[in-house]
């Protein structure tokens, strides 16, 4: 892609403009560099601009596989009003993050369709986000064996690693929706932890 829809100078102002603020009423101790975006991993990520965190407390936007991290680039995201196909272009990343993740996400999907040449069985994923997703599909894209699809609904959705001739699993009902006081409905319960590929 030779013209970048996003640039440091375009984005920066915006960025902080939302985010330093944000950092502060948090009371997070972090500090972060929007930078250019660099090719680490091209075939499954190539954003366009880089925001990198530092600081005392950058264990915590790490935790929990980056659960903060991935939801400060999130709403950071929606509060610039960045379309949702452009949110692959920008990227929050802390001690090399996402390269590390994706190569762990990378060799699980060898794993798991490794798993299912040999079973004939459908190899589910933990849900995840359509990023994540994404780097699973292209690890198998050129895969002649099995095949792989995005099955569920919302921040359900996971993926699933079929037998290249194998049809594809009815499609569970997305989990009820649980209010505070209110029973829930039919089908309740918490959704069960699928397997996982080796990490």
């Amino acid at each position: 892609m030779s013209d970048k829809k996003y640039s440091v100078p375009s984005m920066s102002p915006r960025i902080d403009q939302f985010l330093r603020p944000l950092l502060q009423r948090a009371g997070f101790r972090l500090d972060y560099e929007i930078a250019e975006g660099e090719s680490v991993n091209p075939d499954f990520e190539n954003p366009e601009v880089v925001i990198r965190f530092a600081g005392n407390d950058v264990d915590l936007l790490l935790a929990n596989k980056a659960e903060l991290l991935l939801a400060l680039e999130y709403i950071t995201m929606e509060a610039l009003r960045m379309p949702s196909e452009d949110h692959s272009r920008i990227s929050f990343d802390a001690q090399d993050y996402r390269a590390l993740r994706i190569e762990e996400l990378r060799l699980s999907a060898v794993a798991a369709a490794e798993k299912v040449k040999g079973t004939g069985v459908p190899f589910k994923f933990n849900p995840m986000n359509s990023r994540e997703r994404r780097v699973i599909h292209l690890a198998l894209r050129n895969e002649s064996e099995v095949r792989s699809e995005s099955t569920g609904h919302g921040g359900f959705r996971q993926v699933v690693i079929y037998p290249a001739g194998m049809a594809s699993l009815p499609e569970a009902s997305p989990p009820p929706y649980q209010h505070a006081g209110r029973p829930q409905g039919r089908g309740g319960g918490r959704p069960r932890a699928q397997g996982r590929g080796r990490s």
